[in-house]
């Protein structure tokens, strides 16, 4: 393991996560007293339950660490000291090299089982490109892993409203897979489930998919419809946001190169959050017109092939969207309601790693995701 010092860029979190940050020591810290929390962990390890997760923009020196070639690495981060997170703290990639024997020596399991149950974890989190907490919540549930719902900070009132939108869209399909009442109903609550059954057979033999194409194009599926709302959501926070980092000054002297950079960082930040929104429209626009032509004109082709490719789609989808709500998410928690004060070193380091949440495809590799993982849990 390596010593990181890119938590110190973090602290300013405090006790919040992102959809790029999760924040397990915070969690851990405000359930200390939370029995459901305790009886329904994350990981059998309390080290990994005390640590933090993130999704990392790899740098030309970290492409090296793993066997096959990925521009986005799941890091963990354990801090050297919980209650100050500025002294920064050892780290590992997910899937690097040797990464098994590093997390032996991180961890020092006892008991084998304890190991590969938090690997099975460890691997499922690194197969989604946003820690976003509904859809990490329901990689796990679809792959039966059932944990506290204190890792997942959902509001009622947002889960209420994401799944009326799911109903909303669902129930366009209600008439051509099964037709209305009681098996429309039954239709959506199959969507919303964490399991394909049978209540999705007809549709799934509609467009002629096989059982795992079908589960992971489902699954993919609900992911769009979750950032198609959440892009109605929150885009306009983002653009309050991409204001707040146009006029925000830090306070006392600056040195002439913090000068250029700030500028640079700041115009960089603005241009890649409103280029990455773009080509998340482009995505949504692609679910939509297969969808429009399954239901309207009753043609399955389009959407078929839009689920085959679905899981990488939205891979690609989660990491551009996991970025951009990475940025508002800390700017909010960070400045709050009104101004707060910042002098030019902790801004110039909040610029860094919000750039670092954007990046380009490396030389030679067609796609920066690779596919979702899904686990068999009955093999292990």
């Amino acid at each position: 393991m390596s010593t990181d010092r890119s938590v110190r860029s973090l602290s300013g979190l405090g006790a919040a996560s992102s959809n790029r940050v999760l924040n397990l020591l915070a969690i851990a810290e405000a359930n200390a007293e939370n029995d459901g929390h305790r009886q329904a962990p994350l990981f059998v390890s309390g080290i990994l339950n005390s640590s933090l997760i993130l999704k990392h923009r790899l740098r030309a020196d970290e492409v090296d660490f793993f066997p096959a070639r990925r521009a986005l690495a799941t890091k963990i981060i354990i801090p050297f000291e919980r209650s100050d997170l500025k002294f920064g703290g050892r780290s590992l990639f997910i899937g690097q090299r040797g990464f098994e024997d590093m997390l032996q020596e991180a961890v020092n399991y006892k008991e084998k089982k304890d190991m590969r149950r938090d690997l099975d974890v460890l691997r499922l989190i690194d197969g989604v490109p946003s820690l976003d907490p509904f859809l990490l919540r329901e990689h796990l549930r679809n792959n039966n892993i059932e944990v506290s719902s204190t890792y997942f900070a959902i509001s009622e009132g947002d889960q209420g409203r994401m799944y009326d939108f799911v109903r909303k869209e669902m129930s366009k399909l209600v008439l051509l897979a099964g037709g209305g009442g009681e098996s429309g109903n039954r239709l959506v609550s199959a969507m919303l489930s964490n399991q394909i059954d049978e209540k999705l057979e007809p549709l799934r033999l509609t467009l002629g998919l096989t059982g795992n194409d079908f589960r992971e194009g489902v699954f993919s599926w609900r992911g769009f419809l979750y950032y198609k709302w959440s892009m109605g959501k929150f885009w306009p926070d983002v653009m309050r946001v991409l204001r707040d980092i146009n006029a925000i000054q830090p306070m006392g002297g600056q040195t002439p190169e913090q000068k250029v950079y700030l500028s640079s960082a700041r115009r960089n930040i603005i241009d890649r959050v409103r280029d990455n929104g773009n080509e998340v429209n482009k995505a949504l626009a692609v679910y939509d017109a297969s969808f429009s032509d399954l239901v309207e004109n009753q043609s399955p082709r389009k959407f078929r092939d839009f689920l085959l490719s679905a899981p990488y789609m939205f891979l690609e989808l989660g990491e551009k969207l996991g970025a951009i709500s990475h940025i508002v998410s800390f700017w909010r928690y960070r400045f709050g309601p009104r101004s707060a004060s910042i002098d030019s070193e902790e801004l110039a380091a909040i610029f860094q790693d919000f750039s670092s949440g954007f990046g380009e495809k490396l030389k030679g590799e067609n796609s920066l995701i690779k596919k979702p993982i899904v686990i068999d849990m009955t093999a292990a």
